[in-house]
C-alpha cells in the first residue's frame, strides 16, 4: 500500500504539473497517472488500495466540500433567488431526458436502461468545480451576481437528486417499483442534512469559543465530524433519509456565519490539505476507467455524452432565464455546470456488478463522461472566466 501511495502521489504531481506547462488542467494529468498504475493498465496499484479507493475518494469530496462552505456566504445566495434552486435539479433532468432520447438510437438500450445511463452521467462533479468557484470568489469575479455561489450550491444538491433517480431506476430495471416515496425523500434528505449541519456548525462554534486550541486540532475534529455525519447517512437510511454531503457543507457555512476570523483561518488549512486529497481523489477515479471498453464503444457513446451536454447546457439556460446576468455570464453558468468525475467513478460501475445487461456500456458511458467533460470544463473555466465574468 505504502509504495501505492508513493506512486499516486509522485507520479500525479509530475503528470499534474507537465499538464499544467502545457496550459491544460492539471487534474487531467492526474487522472491518467490513475489510468497508467490501474488494473488495466500497467496494473502498479495494490489491491488494499483498490479496496478502499471508493472511501479515499469520499474522503476527498468531504475536504472539498467543507472548503467550499467555509468560504460561501449565504447573504451572496439569497440574492441569487429562484435560480440557485432550480440549478439544483432543472439541469440534471434535462440531462436525462436527453440521454433517453438519444441512447437508443445510438446504442440500442432500452427507455429504462437509457434512465439508468442518464442519472450516472447527469451528476456535475463538486470536485472539479469546487476549487475553481473558490478562485473566482478569492479573485472578485461574478460576484457582482452571485455566480460562484449559485454554482457551488447547485452543485452539490445535485449530486443527491441524481442519486436517487439512479436508485429508482436500477429498482425499475430489477423489476422493483418505484413509490413515491422515493421521490419525496429528496426534499427530505436535503432539509435533515441542513438541519443537522447547521446545529452541528453552531454547537462547534460555541465549543471552539469557549475552549481554546490549535487550528489544526480544530480541523481534526471538524474532519472527525464529517466522517460521522457521513457514518449517520447510512445508519438512518431504513428511518430518514439525510444528505451527509449536505450536512457537511452546511456545517462549514454555519462555522463562517457564526465565527467568520476562524473559518478564513481554516479555510486556509483546508486549501493545503487539498493539494494532497485532490491528487488522491483524480487519480483513484484514473483507476477506475478501462479503456478496453472506452475503444469498443466506438464514436456512438461519444456522441451520446456530448448530446447530452447540449441538453444540460439548454437546462441551465432555463433556470437563469428573467436574471440580471449578462449573456456572457449565461454563457459561462453553461460551460461551468458541465464537468463530472466523482458521482460517475462512484456509481459507473454499479449496474456492471448488480450483473444488468446494461452494466458494459454504462460504465463506458460513464467513463467517456469522465474523459470528455473534465478536462472540457475545467479547460474552458480556468481559460474563459476572466473574459466572461465581470470582476
Amino acid at each position: 500500500m505504502l509504495t501505492s501511495l508513493a506512486l499516486i502521489f509522485l507520479l500525479g504531481l509530475l503528470l499534474g504539473s507537465i499538464f499544467k506547462k502545457l496550459k491544460l488542467p492539471a487534474l487531467l494529468g492526474m487522472i491518467v497517472t490513475g489510468i497508467l498504475l490501474s488494473p488495466h493498465a500497467f496494473n502498479l496499484l495494490d489491491d488494499s488500495i483498490l479496496s478502499i479507493s471508493a472511501d479515499l475518494r469520499q474522503l476527498a469530496l468531504v475536504i472539498i466540500l467543507t472548503r467550499a462552505g467555509l468560504s460561501l456566504n449565504l447573504e451572496d445566495l439569497k440574492k441569487v433567488g429562484r435560480p440557485a434552486i432550480l440549478m439544483c435539479f432543472v439541469p440534471a433532468c434535462f440531462e436525462i431526458v436527453g440521454i433517453v432520447l438519444l441512447a437508443p438510437i445510438l446504442l440500442g438500450v432500452t427507455v429504462i436502461e437509457a434512465a439508468i445511463m442518464g442519472a450516472v452521467v447527469a451528476a456535475v462533479s463538486p470536485a472539479v468545480i469546487v476549487p475553481r468557484m473558490l478562485r473566482l470568489m478569492e479573485e472578485g469575479y461574478g460576484v457582482k451576481h452571485s455566480i460562484p455561489q449559485l454554482i457551488l450550491a447547485g452543485a452539490s444538491v445535485d449530486d443527491v437528486f441524481v442519486i436517487v433517480l439512479f436508485t429508482s431506476f436500477i429498482s425499475l430495471e430489477t423489476g422493483g417499483s418505484v413509490s413515491i416515496m422515493n421521490f419525496i425523500k429528496i426534499p427530505i434528505s436535503i432539509l435533515v442534512g441542513i438541519v443537522v449541519g447547521a446545529f452541528g456548525g453552531k454547537i462547534l462554534t460555541i465549543f471552539f469559543r469557549k475552549f481554546h486550541m490549535r487550528d489544526s486540532v480544530k480541523l481534526l475534529i471538524i474532519l472527525s465530524i464529517s466522517f460521522l455525519l457521513i457514518a449517520c447517512e447510512e445508519v438512518l437510511k431504513p428511518y430518514v433519509p439525510m444528505s451527509g454531503l449536505i450536512s457537511i457543507m452546511v456545517l462549514a457555512i454555519a462555522i463562517y456565519r457564526s465565527y467568520e476570523e476562524l473559518a478564513n483561518r481554516l479555510s486556509q488549512k483546508y486549501n493545503r490539505l487539498w493539494v494532497a486529497a485532490e491528487v488522491l481523489l483524480f487519480v483513484l477515479v484514473g483507476a477506475t476507467v478501462d479503456i478496453e471498453y472506452v475503444f469498443q464503444s466506438g464514436v456512438y457513446a461519444a456522441i451520446l455524452v456530448v448530446g447530452g451536454l447540449i441538453f444540460r447546457m439548454i437546462g441551465v439556460l432555463v433556470c437563469l432565464i428573467k436574471t440580471k446576468l449578462t449573456k456572457k455570464e449565461k454563457v459561462f453558468c453553461m460551460i461551468a455546470y458541465t464537468p463530472k468525475a466523482t458521482v460517475q467513478a462512484a456509481i459507473g460501475a454499479v449496474p456492471l456488478a448488480m450483473g444488468l445487461a446494461c452494466g458494459n456500456i454504462v460504465l463506458t458511458v460513464a467513463v467517456l463522461a469522465i474523459l470528455i467533460t473534465a478536462p472540457f470544463g475545467a479547460i474552458l473555466i480556468d481559460s474563459l472566466y476572466k473574459k466572461l465574468c465581470e470582476k
